[in-house]
C-alpha cells in the first residue's frame, strides 16, 4: 500500500470511522531534468532572497500574505494550526446526493480511504453498503494543508474513494466562450448522433498513452546509439480549413464502421443516396410478355396450318368423287 498522506476519521452522523488517505492515482509521466547542454551537468533551482541576493535553506523560508506591493503579513505554521477548524482531523459527511447531480468539472484529485485498524472494519463496511444500496454519493468537508475543502465519497470496487472537489466560486463561467447561434439541419444532427452510436464503447480500459510509449522508444534509441524512430505519417488538416460538415460526418461514420469491422474494407467513401432502380423488374415483365406473345404466335400458326390441311383434304375427296360419278354415267 502507498504511504498514507493523511490520517483521521470519517464522521458519519454519530459513527466514526478511522481511516488513512492514500493516493488513488500514479504519475507515469516521463520527467526531464534541466541540464547544461555543454557538459550535461544538472541545473538546480536556488531559492534566493530578492533583497540581499542570498541563497536560503528551507528552514529560513516561511509564509507571508501580500496585502500590497509595500506590505506583507507573515503567517507561521503554528498560527495556522491554532485556527479553529472542525474538520482538521475528520472527513465530515454533510449530505447525500445523486451522482448525476455533481458536475465533473468540480472533481479534482482522487484518494482511496483505507481502514486505520480493525476497529474501523465494521463501520467502514456499513458506510460502503449504505452508499451502494442507496445509489448515492456523500458530500463531505475535510481539512487539508491548512485549508477546508469539499469532498465527494463514492464506492469503487469495494473501496471508498474520496474525490477532492472545488468550491462553486472556483468554477469560471463558460458563458463568454459559447459560440454564437448557428443553424444546423436535422440531417446533420441525426448523422452526428449516428456517429456517436457507431463510436460507442462499453469500456475505455484499453486506451494507452501513445506519446509516452513513443517517448520511451526515443530515449531507448538514444541511449543504445540506435537510429531514431521516424515519425508516423498522417494527414494534417490545414488550420482554419472549411470542410463540408455533412460529408465529414458521413466519412466519419464509415471510418468508424471500418475500424469496428462492420464495413467491407478499404478506405471509407461518401456515397450519394439515390432511389433504388427498378430495371430488373421491368426487364422481367417485358421478357414475360415477349414469351407469352411467342407462345401465342406459335399456337396461332399451328391451328391455321391444321385447318388449311383439313380443307385441302376435303376438297381433294370431293373432286375425286365427282370424277368417278362422271365416268360411271358415260359408260
Amino acid at each position: 500500500m502507498p504511504r498514507p498522506l493523511w490520517t483521521g476519521a470519517i464522521s458519519f452522523g454519530l459513527v466514526t470511522i478511522p481511516v488513512k488517505v492514500v493516493s488513488a492515482t500514479q504519475d507515469h509521466s516521463i520527467h526531464f531534468r534541466q541540464v547544461h547542454l555543454e557538459d550535461l551537468g544538472r541545473v538546480r533551482t536556488r531559492k534566493v532572497c530578492e533583497l540581499d541576493g542570498e541563497a536560503l535553506s528551507q528552514d529560513e523560508i516561511g509564509k507571508g500574505y501580500e496585502l500590497s506591493k509595500e506590505q506583507t503579513v507573515p503567517v507561521t505554521d503554528e498560527e495556522l494550526d491554532r485556527i479553529p477548524l472542525p474538520t482538521a482531523k475528520a472527513i465530515e459527511i454533510v449530505a447525500f446526493v445523486d451522482a448525476d447531480s455533481v458536475d465533473p468539472i468540480r472533481i479534482s484529485d482522487s484518494y482511496y480511504l483505507a481502514i486505520d485498524g480493525q476497529v474501523a472494519a465494521k463501520p467502514y463496511t456499513l458506510l460502503r453498503r449504505a452508499l451502494e444500496r442507496s445509489d448515492k454519493v456523500a458530500v463531505a468537508k475535510f481539512a487539508w494543508h491548512n485549508r477546508e475543502r469539499l469532498g465527494l465519497l463514492r464506492v469503487r470496487e469495494g473501496a471508498i474513494v474520496l474525490h477532492s472537489m472545488r468550491w462553486p466560486d472556483e468554477i469560471r463561467s463558460p458563458e463568454s466562450l459559447a459560440p454564437r447561434q448557428v443553424e444546423l439541419d436535422d440531417d446533420e444532427i441525426d448523422r452526428a448522433v449516428q456517429l456517436t452510436d457507431t463510436m460507442a464503447l462499453d469500456s475505455i480500459a484499453g486506451f494507452r498513452d501513445a506519446y509516452r510509449d513513443a517517448l520511451e522508444e526515443l530515449i531507448a534509441a538514444k541511449s543504445e546509439g540506435r537510429e531514431l524512430p521516424e515519425p508516423a505519417e498522417g494527414e494534417e488538416q490545414g488550420e482554419g480549413e472549411v470542410v463540408d460538415l455533412m460529408a465529414a460526418l458521413n466519412a466519419s461514420v464509415e471510418a468508424a464502421k471500418e475500424s469496428r469491422g462492420e464495413g467491407g474494407g478499404g478506405e471509407a467513401t461518401v456515397h450519394e443516396m439515390r432511389p433504388r432502380k427498378r430495371t430488373a423488374s421491368k426487364k422481367a415483365a417485358a421478357s414475360g410478355k415477349a414469351a407469352t406473345g411467342r407462345k401465342a404466335g406459335a399456337s396461332g400458326k399451328t391451328t391455321g396450318q391444321k385447318a388449311g390441311a383439313r380443307k385441302t383434304a376435303a376438297a381433294k375427296r370431293t373432286t375425286g368423287a365427282k370424277r368417278t360419278a362422271r365416268k360411271r354415267s358415260a359408260s
